[in-house]
């Protein structure tokens, strides 16, 4: 009976992922050519991609980037569609703008002697009011979550992480189930490469 189990467990290991995955693509390919009626499975998506390469190719030259800003200070005048598309804009930013803020991940200390940590991102080192001097502000996602927690520690609690921070995030987010490499100063300090050439 407990092999049946074991290998039931194993299986569902297998074909969820699978089958999640192939169910996910499936899907988004679905929608994609529902918005564009074509004969050719998967054309909608193809042109999906062109289109939206076509923006940011528009967006990046001289007049297109005049009629992005018109937009956007458009869309922030409006109260309630200012709060969501500012919020949008700056999470998209985070990640594949210009002015990336998860590329410093770090180490915070919760207690006095550092023996509990979490994982998270510095993302604001500095701060206009005077009484949050030496502070910074830490971003800590949630495991198998969108969401996250902001927290303000004094800049002596943080610890620079050497890692790559997309790599850092799926450790966070996957529960620490998917491996984060070692980082390269790591791999690369003179005790390491001792305990290797003793090996």
């Amino acid at each position: 009976m407990k092999r049946l189990v074991d290998n039931f467990l194993k299986g569902c290991l297998v074909l969820v992922p699978t089958v999640t995955t192939v169910y996910v693509v499936w899907f988004v390919l679905h929608k994609m050519d529902s918005l564009f009626p074509l004969p050719i499975p998967g054309l909608g998506l193809l042109l999906a991609v062109v289109a939206i390469t076509a923006i940011g190719w528009i967006a990046s030259n001289v007049v297109g980037r005049r009629v992005v800003e018109w937009i956007e200070r458009l869309l922030k005048n409006l109260p309630v569609v200012r709060l969501l598309f500012t919020s949008i804009k700056d999470l998209m930013g985070a990640f594949v703008g210009d002015k990336r803020t998860f590329d410093k991940p770090v180490l915070v200390r919760l207690d006095p002697n550092g023996t509990t940590r979490m994982l998270g991102f510095v993302t604001c080192e500095r701060f206009d009011d005077a009484r949050l001097a030496g502070h910074v502000a830490v971003y800590l996602p949630q495991s198998y979550n969108f969401a996250g927690n902001v927290v303000v520690v004094p800049r002596g609690q943080v610890e620079t992480i050497d890692a790559d921070g997309a790599e850092f995030m799926t450790f966070i987010v996957s529960g620490g189930v998917s491996g984060m490499s070692a980082a390269k100063t790591y791999l690369e300090s003179p005790l390491l490469l001792q305990q290797k050439k003793a090996k």
